[in-house]
């Protein structure tokens, strides 16, 4: 997985009732079969298919404390960037697992690849696909930010954003801004997928209220909702939630970890118009969910 990886959200994980029992089941079978060979290495039942800086990563962390799921660390890209390594290829990258146990990775890009739903619908039809989203004007500066923390010299947010600055044409070519017309990305999955197969994570939500943005996930995945309220705290300096971790000893992880980044002081203006050109596309992608992600009472949002 290439360098795009995310780091999008501050995750913290610690063991709940119930969980001790599965997680020592799992860990004592471990033993018995040697170090951790045990189970197989199966092509992931359920796949996190983006979106860039929406809070992957921290979804995962936080997923991944559940004893019934196993999940790839890195963005495998297979998809997208390395799909003619094949499926063999794909499958060895899979942590191994047992019998009701559920793999899964994880690659932001997937869900702005015109290729990968004709991919993964011929891969197994019935994968479970999850998105978590996030309002596409702050999803955009954090890109921003991302690519200019890596790349100093690329010019500002106000040039790349704009075909032409005085008429406000906004550039929707510029992947800052395109991938956050999620209705346009969204039409090419449902060619293929069901909108049951797709459950959608606020991206804000699950800063907010990770255990209830968890406990959906759960659900759908079908899942026992064992990640709850118990599992996460909340950073007071960086006010994102942190999971206790579930294996003993290992350190705790924030949904969040370089969110300290400071973001580019951005015009209002600017701020304004997106929110404009975005507001179409944003009523669309409600219609054609059901979901309502509160998106338009945010025109002034903190710049996470």
């Amino acid at each position: 997985g290439g360098g795009e990886e995310e780091e999008e959200v501050e995750v913290v994980v610690a063991v709940g009732p119930g969980m001790e029992e599965s997680a020592a089941a799992a860990a004592a079978a471990e033993e018995v079969s040697g170090t951790g060979t045990g189970g197989q290495q199966r092509l992931p039942q359920a796949i996190i298919i983006g979106v860039k800086k929406g809070g992957t990563r921290a979804l995962l962390e936080a997923i991944r404390a559940h004893p019934a799921v196993r999940a790839v660390g890195v963005e495998p890209h297979f998809f997208d960037r390395n799909y003619e390594k094949g499926l063999e290829w794909y499958r060895e990258l899979m942590p191994r697992t047992w019998d009701g146990q559920i793999t899964m990775e994880k690659t932001p890009s997937y869900f702005v690849t015109r290729e990968a739903p004709r991919r993964i619908f011929s891969m197994a039809k019935e994968t479970k696909l999850i998105v978590v989203v996030r309002n596409p004007v702050t999803r955009a500066i954090s890109d921003y930010t991302q690519t200019l923390a890596k790349k100093p010299d690329i010019p500002t947010f106000e040039v790349l954003a704009f075909k032409n600055r005085s008429l406000g044409l906004v550039d929707a070519s510029w992947s800052a801004i395109r991938i956050g017309i999620y209705a346009l990305h969204l039409e090419n999955w449902l060619q293929f997928f069901p909108l049951s197969q797709i459950h959608f994570v606020s991206g804000e939500r699950l800063i907010i209220d990770p255990a209830g943005e968890m406990g959906k996930v759960q659900d759908f995945l079908g899942l026992q909702r064992l990640v709850s309220d118990k599992h996460f705290y909340f950073n007071k300096t960086k006010g994102f939630p942190c999971l206790r971790k579930a294996e003993e000893g290992s350190p705790p992880r924030c949904l969040g970890k370089s969110k300290g980044r400071t973001h580019p002081s951005i015009d209002t203006d600017v701020i304004h118009r997106l929110h404009k050109f975005y507001r179409p596309f944003n009523l669309m992608f409600h219609q054609m969910t059901g979901e309502d992600f509160d998106w338009e009472q945010d025109e002034h949002p903190g710049m996470g």
